[in-house]
């Protein structure tokens, strides 16, 4: 009997002893965020040192707000805006270096430990084993840190009030800094880079069931490689353009920043979520992210112990 026979039927046990379908793949996502605690541990940790960080800086806040009040209306919502966006900016980082991360590992860390014997002694497919990987920094990590990051920015709109409530200026943070509003920008941004950075831990997840050893070498040099190489050869940077797009880009259709002077996202009608789903590059990585998982899934099914 084939692999793939032999993977359709311990799923279908599963199912007839009373499992539900989808009880595999739940439990199998629990197991990755039991074993893997700095999928919420680290943006916690980053999200504490900037609020120890906004309440010792405090103690300037009432000169600083008294000189954005001298500017005009636009500049004014931008200056406040600036240390709530700049601490979404920060926690999205690290969720994407958190994500790369575990990706980078989720595989290998199970051959180099040999418990990928023991896991694949289970009634759990390689394709519900991966996937449940995959979900982790795809549709885990994006709900955790974006309630990390409305907790940590009125955690600041807190502070700030008791620091600038003896001065009369406690409502300005509040009228210029909308939470609300500002929690559906950050919700649609969260997707937006989700859909925009499939690929990349597709990417990394594949690496992760091939590579031996350094993971992130492996993941990041056949790039430098082929950068460096159309440099020589043709003295052009397409390929490193493409890769910065990649990394970068997702912004440049999701939202209309036209609209305003200011580089900042602070009005839905910058949500451009049309224009961002017709973006040919959208489609493009995610067929790429597909065809690494599958590869991945394919990988993990022959590949054994280190």
């Amino acid at each position: 009997m084939s692999d793939q026979k032999k993977e359709m039927n311990t799923e279908t046990v599963v199912h007839r002893n009373g499992t539900e379908g989808s009880k595999p793949f739940l439990w199998s996502v629990r197991r990755e965020l039991w074993e893997n605690k700095s999928i919420y541990i680290a943006p916690v940790i980053v999200a504490a040192v900037i609020l120890l960080g906004a309440l010792i800086s405090a103690g300037h806040l009432p000169e600083r707000r008294r000189t954005a009040m001298l500017l005009d209306g636009a500049r004014r919502r931008a200056a406040i805006e600036l240390p709530y966006d700049i601490v979404a900016m920060m926690l999205i980082i690290t969720a994407f270096i958190v994500g790369l991360f575990y990706c980078l590992d989720a595989l290998y860390g199970e051959r180099r430990e040999r418990s990928i014997l023991f896991w694949k002694s289970l009634p759990v497919s390689d394709r519900t084993a991966v996937l449940a990987k995959l979900s982790i920094p795809l549709f885990v990590l994006p709900p955790i840190i974006f309630a990390i990051i409305l907790v940590t920015q009125f955690g600041m709109l807190l502070i700030s009030t008791a620091v600038l409530l003896p001065s009369g200026l406690a409502a300005t943070s509040w009228t210029s800094f909308n939470l609300l509003q500002q929690s559906v920008i950050l919700l649609y941004s969260l997707i937006v880079i989700l859909l925009w950075h499939a690929p990349i831990y597709g990417w990394a997840l594949l690496v992760s069931g091939v590579a031996r050893r350094a993971t992130f070498l492996w993941a990041v040099m056949p790039f430098i490689a082929i950068s460096i190489f159309e440099k020589i050869t043709f003295n052009t940077t397409y390929f490193f353009s493409m890769l910065k797009h990649r990394l970068l880009g997702a912004g440049e259709t999701a939202f209309d920043f036209q609209l305003h002077r200011w580089i900042s996202i602070d009005s839905l009608a910058q949500l451009t979520p049309g224009r961002f789903l017709a973006t040919p590059g959208l489609w493009i990585g995610l067929l790429f992210a597909a065809a690494f998982v599958i590869a991945a899934i394919r990988l993990r099914r022959y590949r054994g112990p280190l």
